[in-house]
């Protein structure tokens, strides 16, 4: 490699790609043009003289220099975005928060945040899943996320700081006319047999899907096929309603029109919900959401879990929980 400096613009460039391995989504991403992102990657790959993706007409794949590469990027962009924020003034910058969906914890957390200190600039940004935002919360492109903290690789956790906010019953997302759609709450082992929804083949919900795999193990359920990523909550409306899907969901979920919303129970699983930023981040406002989402667990009893024998939750995500409870202090 040269001896020089690589502009930050080449390295937004390579970890857009890395962490969409897809040319067309990474530009989209960064709203630039796909041509010009392709130039940005293969001016860094001069720069460092070596490939960083192997490129095929049906896929993109990194490199064993872009994994070894990736980790220093992506510390390189933190540490950029914490530089831009302290020239420009901690008290100026919005916060940038990922809510995942508007019927959620995290839309909860923030709009009590904006009703407690209206005062402080918070934007909402809608990612379809904790791991499609952690990329972008080390880069420093994203200040805040909500989601299922031990769903992450253990690399990309190491770098980032979370507090759990709140064991989230479990539902499932029913047509209106189906057999269980009567029931005020389902058995889980009501589900047997029939195919689920569980985000399976979207990249950014690996963390839900892999949560739901582990459950759909346990008592018997059918995951059904993976579809690719459904991307804004009108297109999830269509794509559902025309495979005439169920869907496991969380007890915060949206209206579906004709469809209907039920608990599930015996036992009730659990989705884990932690507030996720970068490790360092100094932010009024970043403040301002701990505090609050501490008070809302206190209040609402988020981290209360049923009595025993009536919960389902992996032991990986008790760990991680209690872990960020303790690190929060």
């Amino acid at each position: 490699m040269a001896d020089q400096d690589i502009d930050p613009r080449l390295l937004r460039a390579f970890d857009a790609v890395a962490s969409e391995l897809h040319f067309t989504r990474a530009a989209a991403r960064l709203y630039t043009a796909q041509q010009a992102l392709s130039r940005d990657v293969r001016s860094l790959e001069r720069a460092v003289g070596a490939e960083l993706f192997d490129r095929t007409t049906r896929r993109v794949a990194l490199t064993a220099e872009g994994e070894r590469l990736l980790p220093y990027a992506r510390a390189v962009l933190a540490a950029h975005g914490d530089l831009r924020a302290a020239i420009a003034g901690r008290e100026r910058r919005p916060l940038l928060v990922d809510i995942s969906a508007s019927p959620s914890t995290g839309r909860q957390v923030l709009d009590a945040t904006r009703a407690a200190e209206p005062g402080l600039d918070l934007m909402a940004r809608y990612y379809t899943g904790l791991n499609g935002a952690a990329a972008d919360l080390l880069a420093g492109a994203l200040d805040v996320s909500f989601g299922r903290a031990a769903g992450l690789p253990a690399d990309v956790l190491a770098g980032l700081e979370h507090r759990p906010v709140r064991y989230e019953p479990m539902a499932v997302l029913l047509p209106a006319g189906h057999r269980l759609a009567a029931l005020t709450e389902v058995p889980v082992r009501a589900l047997a047999g029939e195919p689920l929804y569980a985000g399976a083949g979207n990249p950014a919900t690996a963390a839900w899907t892999a949560l739901a795999a582990a459950l759909f193990a346990e008592f018997s359920l059918t995951m059904a096929e993976p579809y690719p990523e459904i991307t804004g909550e009108e297109e999830f409306v269509r794509v559902v309603r025309q495979r005439g899907w169920s869907v496991l969901a969380s007890a915060a979920f949206m209206e579906v029109p004709g469809m209907v919303v039920r608990p599930l129970t015996d036992p009730v699983p659990l989705s884990p919900v932690s507030l996720v930023h970068r490790r360092g981040l100094r932010h009024p406002a970043a403040e301002a959401l701990l505090r609050t989402a501490r008070a809302l667990a206190a209040e609402r009893g988020w981290l209360e879990l049923p009595a025993a024998g009536e919960w389902w939750l992996p032991r990986e995500d008790l760990a991680v929980m209690g872990d960020g409870a303790r690190a929060g202090g």
